[in-house]
């Protein structure tokens, strides 16, 4: 486990060197925002902006960056994307983001850009192969963050005795598991990957998944074991990479595919009524998420008598709960979760559930 940072970062003037870039990737509730607010607050002196990529439009991590606002970041530094995965819309929404990042003065000493949970990490990269690009920017490292518990509990591997019975019935199955692809792509083109929430596992089980993890990446990479996604910054924006030149490294899935969509994915917006109870509702929506294999659920709720925004945060049945920020003056009090699933979810039963 890294300590924060104590040497203030020291950049290069005037710039000889083309200013790096770090992607930061993970599955869905793998802990980027939290790790991203760490690097924000213990920037030593950097000039950062932010890119910020969601799927589901509520919002929730750019809203969260620009509440930690620093010297060194201010708010008109953090974009957020939100028409898709930024690996589907490299060039309608990531070029334009950068050339308009690349407009500010003065410029940033480092650009991080916080990935959605379902994208993949190389398309991204081999944007910065354009000439364009190429000439005034490098990818420093690709950062894939873990959910070290989601891993530990069989959420990106196949379920046997589920497989054996589909297989029963059609011996010819072609099965693929979009959710472990896209996990594995993450690990695939990682220059550091950051074992998270290794508070909630046991070691014989935190050493399992690091095996794991080494074994299907197929080359050296460092794994650092944290809680709260405390890392390093010096570490974590230091890696030079130069990703950019390394492609045939990184093996994806999907190198063979034009393209790639999320079609294996669903996500929808609920609007509910303020709620009396939040423990309760944290225990609703984990039964929800339960009965309903949902992903992932996140928003901000209005409690019933409080001051203060809610914050609800769900990975599976896991659920987090904080009160972020009081409700602004004149703010509309809204109560607006996102859920992310596999293709198929039943969105008028989820919304029944919830009462919306």
């Amino acid at each position: 486990m890294t300590t924060p940072i104590t040497t203030p970062f020291s950049p290069p003037s005037p710039r000889l060197t083309k200013i790096p870039v770090t992607i930061l990737t993970g599955f869905l509730g793998a802990g980027k925002t939290t790790l991203l607010r760490h690097i924000l607050q213990n920037a030593g002196g950097r000039r950062l902006a932010l890119v910020i990529n969601e799927f589901g439009d509520v919002g929730v991590d750019g809203d969260l960056l620009k509440q930690c606002e620093q010297t060194t970041c201010p708010a008109e530094n953090i974009l957020e994307l939100a028409n898709g995965c930024i690996c589907c819309t490299v060039a309608d929404d990531f070029i334009p983001a950068i050339e308009q990042l690349l407009s500010r003065q003065p410029q940033p000493d480092h650009i991080i850009i916080e990935t959605s949970g379902l994208a993949l990490p190389k398309p991204l990269v081999k944007a910065f192969d354009w000439p364009g690009i190429r000439a005034r920017l490098t990818v420093d490292g690709v950062v894939a963050v873990v959910d070290a518990a989601a891993v530990a509990a069989g959420r990106f591997a196949d379920d046997p005795a589920r497989m054996a019975a589909q297989r029963a019935d059609d011996d010819a199955i072609d099965h693929d598991n979009p959710l472990e692809e896209v996990y594995e792509d993450q690990l695939l083109c990682a220059d550091l990957i950051v074992l998270n929430k290794a508070d909630l596992v046991d070691e014989a089980d935190l050493a399992r998944v690091r095996r794991e993890i080494l074994d299907a990446v197929p080359r050296a990479v460092k794994i650092l074991s944290t809680r709260h996604a405390q890392v390093n910054a010096d570490l974590l924006l230091g890696l030079c990479a130069k990703a950019e030149d390394d492609l045939a490294a990184r093996p994806s899935h999907h190198d063979a595919e034009e393209g790639h969509d999320h079609d294996d994915f669903d996500s929808f917006v609920i609007d509910i009524a303020p709620t009396p109870d939040a423990h309760a509702l944290l225990g609703r929506l984990s039964a929800l998420a339960a009965d309903h294999d949902i992903l992932r659920i996140k928003g901000f709720v209005e409690v019933a008598g409080k001051p203060m925004r809610l914050l609800v945060q769900g990975v599976g049945t896991r659920f987090s709960q904080q009160f972020d920020r009081p409700w602004g003056t004149g703010e509309a009090r809204h109560s607006r979760l996102v859920i992310i699933g596999q293709k198929g979810l039943d969105q008028a039963a989820i919304t029944a559930a919830l009462g919306a």
